[in-house]
């Protein structure tokens, strides 16, 4: 079988579809509430699900469109890793270097401007370090890491690959 750009799209949209599943999942049926950073890692993964749609439905046959649409995913993704891995390292720092927790995402989005609200939540807070699940002796942040970082690989193939000897 040949990984065409419609298969690999198919797959990272299957890909944010699991990732959600699992964080509702873990959210709703396992009582565990995610902190802002939690939350800013859904939205890239919400992206890349997106424009992967987008690339299955149109699937484009100019170049130009495939690496447009895989660019964009790769930025979406990319977001969550960065964004994963400031988690990984705030869950890392000693205790008394771990910032106070803040108001919640909710208040943050009612009172301040969105750019004070980025700056705030990606700074982390202490409800962020708090590691409350744990996979094979690792928090739930080291493998949505994991989990992003691989999507990202696979953005990163579709978007530098070469088109001109795979078929449409």
């Amino acid at each position: 079988m040949r990984w065409n750009y419609r298969l690999v799209s198919a797959v990272l949209v299957l890909a944010s579809i699991i990732g959600l599943s699992f964080a509702l999942y873990l959210e709703h049926v396992q009582g565990l509430e995610p902190c802002p950073l939690c939350v800013f890692q859904r939205v890239g993964l919400i992206g890349m699900g997106v424009i992967a749609l987008v690339a299955f439905i149109h699937n484009p046959i100019s170049n130009a469109f495939k690496r447009f649409y895989a660019f964009l995913a790769t930025l979406a993704i990319g977001w969550s890793v960065g964004v994963a891995a400031r988690h990984v390292w705030l869950q890392n720092l000693p205790a008394d270097q771990v910032p106070s927790c803040g108001p919640g995402l909710d208040y943050l989005v009612d009172v301040l401007p969105m750019k004070t609200v980025l700056q705030q939540v990606l700074s982390g807070s202490g409800e962020c370090a708090l590691v409350d699940w744990t996979f094979l002796g690792q928090s739930l942040p080291v493998w949505s890491l994991v989990y992003f970082s691989l999507i990202l690989l696979i953005c990163l193939w579709q978007l530098f690959r070469n088109y001109s000897t795979a078929k449409q």
